[in-house]
């Protein structure tokens, strides 16, 4: 059984070596809206994931994966021509919605900035109701203060 980094390293590897035989293997114009983001390998080397992003709508996310799906065997033989290890990992393709959770993220954030500029716009010019620390205190700390 190989160890973690050996298996971390593979998947370096991997992820290289997919971005690269997408162009050479495919052939297809529309798989240069595709990014390999990540790699993992499993610990004993034998399967292998790869993540992707696409650039496009939903029609072409969906046909790229059909394309990936279909010409997996030709890239996994492309992959076990360039590895140095005894067996090839099996692949399997995984879009990765890590973009699109950002973006909504960003979303968020920038509305939480545009409510905070309006509170911040309506205490401007504003004094406190009492004053400015309203809790109780010995007699003996406000001479102490003061």
């Amino acid at each position: 059984m190989a160890d973690s980094a050996r298996a971390a390293r593979l998947a370096k590897r991997v992820q290289v070596l997919m971005a690269q035989s997408l162009r050479t293997v495919i052939k297809d114009e529309r798989i240069d809206n595709v990014t390999v983001t990540d790699a993992r390998v499993t610990n004993d080397l034998q399967h292998a994931t790869v993540y992707y992003t696409v650039f496009g709508d939903d029609e072409m996310k969906k046909g790229i994966a059909e394309t990936l799906e279909k010409r997996g065997g030709a890239l996994r033989k492309e992959l076990g021509r360039n590895l140095t290890i005894r067996l090839t990992p099996t692949l399997a393709f995984v879009a990765d919605e890590i973009p699109e959770g950002a973006s909504h993220l960003e979303e968020l954030l920038a509305k939480a900035r545009e409510k905070d500029a309006e509170v911040a716009a309506l205490r401007e010019g504003k004094d406190f109701a009492g004053d400015q620390d309203p809790y109780k205190k010995d007699e003996e700390e406000e001479e102490e203060e003061a």
